[in-house]
């Protein structure tokens, strides 16, 4: 529990890779816990802007990411500042533990473990030991001692075949001196459905909610809750700081199955700035407020819904209106959207809003991924020429036309350039890669 100096504890979930289970062992300990009565922040280390969307429906309290490449200490200790009233935090760890980047950022390289670290939360290693016994404490060891000074709280064993399975890596980890925390058996039905660009959204989950109180069934029967609140540990205090201020007074976002990944700190700021967020569903053909003065479309997969949103003629002529006097911007998803046209996969093409002349396609895939530093070549709603943004690209789409004047001059975590400039016409603006933040910002 908090204690009176506002200290909060913590555990941060990771393991060794992608691909582990780590997410399904999060949203269920995350249900289990809230289950016990306990208020559980979640928090996601790293730019993934899918996850914190299930965790909230897991924990029943808005999840928001940690990024030491993309924020500085400021905007961390603001973010870690959402965590105020909650019992205990449960972080989720992206990639595996030391994953990062190259090239140092705003104050870090990126990695699951810079946040563990800087946080104080202990690290609950979910390690797959399929295929493996003993073998598996090696493996754990090697995590453990990598980084001497990263708390360490212990391992969950996940896709255990057997008993004697369980006897076996059991003992290689008592051998190394690791404590098991939880032992799962392997099923088949844990996974999470996926597509392209990992899991599918929150809101498409055909029954999300049955699903989480199945894992949290799982973990109460074979992990010790109770030890994991033992070993969770508290941080400092969060300090006082800001999150990022609204871009505009009133701002219309677009908020359906094709437009919805937006960062929570960035409209936790909007909010506490006092901005007024509008939200409306261009699939359901809504026109933005007339009244707002800015429309937001934010990223999501408009390539699986091209059909429909070319028939959205009230959501267009509503968001052509706008465009002639006040802002538009849109980021990946929300940038095609606001483009000439969209070709799907199977080469149909699908006209948008046309308030850029940007034409992309998903016939020829290309895979984009990694953080992003832009320098702005015009203004875009918030942030002046010249300011230096960063963000998290990640997509498949290829562009096919971009007549448009470069937004920004876009560069990856290691400086060298790419292609995806982002594009400005009047008073509409896109960017290929999703806002963070602002460097001193």
């Amino acid at each position: 529990m908090t204690d009176p100096r506002g200290h909060i504890p913590g555990v941060l979930i990771s393991a060794p890779a992608s691909g582990t289970g780590k997410t399904t062992v999060m949203l269920g300990l995350l249900r289990a816990l809230a289950d016990e009565g306990l208020t559980v922040q979640p928090y996601k280390s790293g730019p993934d802007y899918i996850d914190p969307a299930f965790h909230r429906a897991a924990a029943g309290r808005a999840s928001f990411n940690i990024d030491t490449w993309a924020m500085d200490g400021d905007l961390i200790a603001a973010v870690s500042g959402q965590s105020t009233g909650a019992d205990i935090i449960v972080a989720e760890g992206s990639m595996g533990l030391y994953d990062g980047v190259a090239t140092r950022g705003q104050s870090g390289f990126g990695s699951s473990a810079e946040t563990a670290r800087s946080m104080g939360w202990p690290v609950v290693l979910v390690i797959d030991v399929g295929g493996q016994a003993q073998s598996a404490a090696a493996t754990a060891l090697g995590f453990k001692t990598y980084a001497p000074d990263l708390p360490f709280a212990g391992v969950i064993l996940n896709r255990v075949a057997s008993p004697r399975h369980e006897r076996l890596a059991r003992l290689g980890m008592e051998q190394a001196g690791i404590n098991v925390l939880g032992v799962l058996p392997r099923r088949g039905d844990l996974a999470l459905p996926e597509r392209h660009l990992g899991l599918i959204q929150a809101v498409e989950h055909p029954d999300l909610n049955a699903a989480i109180a199945g894992y949290a069934d799982f973990l109460r029967e074979h992990v010790d809750l109770a030890a994991i609140r033992a070993a969770a540990a508290a941080g400092a205090p969060p300090a006082p700081a800001s999150l990022p201020k609204p871009p505009a007074q009133r701002i219309a976002l677009a908020q359906d199955a094709a437009f919805s990944f937006t960062y929570p700190h960035l409209l936790q700021g909007w909010r506490d700035g006092g901005a007024e967020i509008l939200p409306f569903s261009p699939l359901a053909d809504e026109a933005p407020d007339q009244d707002a003065d800015l429309v937001w479309l934010p990223g999501g997969y408009p390539e699986l819904h091209a059909g429909t949103l070319a028939a959205a003629t009230t959501f267009r002529a509503g968001l052509q209106k706008h465009a002639e006097t006040r802002p538009v911007h849109g980021e990946c998803g929300g940038y095609m959207a606001l483009g000439e046209a969209l070709i799907d996969k199977d080469g149909t093409r699908h006209q948008m809003a046309g308030l850029l002349g940007l034409v992309t396609s998903y016939e020829k895939r290309k895979f984009h991924l990694g953080y992003r530093r832009a320098v702005l070549q015009s203004p875009l709603p918030g942030f002046d020429t010249g300011a230096a943004l960063r963000g998290h690209e990640f997509h498949y789409s290829t562009i096919l036309e971009q007549p448009d004047a470069p937004l920004a001059a876009v560069f990856d975590a290691d400086g060298n350039p790419v292609p995806e400039t982002g594009s400005r016409r009047g008073h509409v603006s896109g960017t290929f890669f999703h806002l963070i933040t602002g460097e001193n910002a």
